[in-house]
């Protein structure tokens, strides 16, 4: 089993940044990739990052490419998403997502989730 806990979401004024941490316990050793997901109301679940942990690989969705970066930090076991240049439209619940075990897919099919962060961006 894995547990995931994200933290660092908020209300932020479109322009501003914020930085999410996701910290994975348990059977950490197994966790393959790491992704953020978020889900606006209304809408389904979408990919936004991942980390391909052996090889640091990272994946970006369109929307986000050149404002977010996935990291991690092996020292404190987390994952973290710094936003930059946050957009009304990037409102939305955001998740931390681990996958166990090899796979070519980073964007879905994972197997661990976190309870998710809101992010609120104002206009």
């Amino acid at each position: 089993q894995v547990q995931l806990v994200e933290s660092g979401g908020g209300l932020v004024q479109a322009g501003g940044s914020l930085r999410l941490s996701c910290a994975a316990s348990g059977r950490t050793f197994s966790i393959y990739a790491m992704g953020w997901f978020r889900q606006a109301p209304g809408k389904e679940r979408e990919f936004v990052a991942a980390l391909r942990l052996s090889s640091s690989v990272t994946y970006y969705a369109d929307s986000v490419k050149g404002r977010f970066t996935i990291s991690r930090d092996n020292a404190k076991n987390t994952v973290n998403l710094q936003m930059n240049d946050l957009k009304p439209e990037d409102t939305a619940v955001y998740y931390c997502a681990a996958k166990i075990g090899y796979s070519l897919n980073l964007y879905g099919g994972y197997d661990y989730w976190g309870q998710g962060t809101q992010v609120t961006v104002s206009s």
